[in-house]
């Protein structure tokens, strides 16, 4: 009885702790924080546990879940996850395939990370949580297990709930622990277009399309958080993982993150700095493209 109640009590003191950590107002303000994930030291940061609203950054959480799930069995990257009326109603950038249908997990996993898909978020989150709150809690719960202290997950997909936030050491956290639990598996995060049903279509991180060594992460865009981006950059023998939220726009954002970057990663010569491959996009089948 005694270790039931003790059971009881932990579980409503976790629960009273995020309440009041997602009750705070966010400050959905600028932060940053650079981490070299090489020697584990924090760079730069400025606001770093200050709380914002992470809009498509809580993807990264929703594909943490979906690469465990792979890996313990629960699915294959040939799984296919149905569109609820709930996904497919998720606005504004999805593949909009309709209600009913299906996508694969790798189809889910890409859209997520090259278009920010919100209905292939919310479908693989249905699909492993049961419903987006039953998942919201998996994330908040997953978050606190790798170290994310103020983070707090409602839907999979980064739309706006005043509930959800984060902060940018936390985000530093969860890029870290892609790279570092899924080793694999993030090598998919520097994929810059995807093809989706016959239409090839390109991404729009624009510090992955454009800076040397940028092997991922994610770009993040509401009205209320801002401009957020997390990036991992590999040069010179060591791994850099540079967070911004609250960005005024996406061009500033990606020059401070670029910035902050230059500032403690080796120079290469302008003629090693690769340009990107121009893709040809077709015609998209859905609303795609975000910040």
């Amino acid at each position: 009885m005694l270790h039931s109640l003790g059971r009881l009590g932990a579980k409503i003191v976790f629960g009273a702790s995020l309440f009041a950590i997602s009750a705070a107002a966010a400050w959905a303000g600028e932060a940053r924080m650079l981490v070299d994930m090489t020697t584990g030291r924090v760079l730069e940061q400025e606001n770093a546990d200050a709380l914002n609203y992470p809009a498509s950054l809580t993807k990264m959480m929703t594909l943490y879940l979906t690469f465990e799930a792979l890996h313990s069995g629960r699915l294959t990257w040939d799984t296919r996850i149905t569109m609820s009326e709930n996904a497919n109603g998720k606005e504004p950038f999805k593949f909009a395939i309709g209600a009913g249908k299906t996508v694969t997990v790798r189809e889910a996993v890409t859209g997520m990370i090259v278009l920010s898909a919100n209905d292939a978020a919310v479908a693989m989150g249905e699909a492993l949580g049961g419903s987006e709150a039953g998942f919201g809690q998996m994330m908040t719960a997953k978050a606190r297990a790798i170290g994310m202290g103020r983070t707090v997950f409602r839907n999979p997909a980064g739309l706006p709930d005043p509930e959800q936030v984060t902060t940018a050491a936390d985000m530093a956290r969860l890029g870290q622990a892609l790279i570092h639990d899924f080793p694999e598996e993030y090598k998919l995060f520097s994929q810059k277009s995807m093809v989706f049903r016959g239409m090839k279509l390109r991404g729009h991180n624009g510090v992955l399309n454009t800076y040397a060594g940028a092997d991922g992460i994610k770009t993040g865009y509401t009205e209320a958080s801002g401009y957020n981006l997390v990036t991992s950059v590999s040069r010179g023998g060591h791994r850099l993982v540079g967070v911004v939220l609250g960005g005024k726009t996406a061009q500033t954002r990606d020059e401070q993150m670029k910035a902050m970057m230059d500032r403690y990663l080796p120079q290469l010569p302008v003629a090693s700095q690769k340009q990107p491959a121009k893709v040809k996009t077709a015609a998209a089948p859905a609303k795609v493209a975000q910040p």
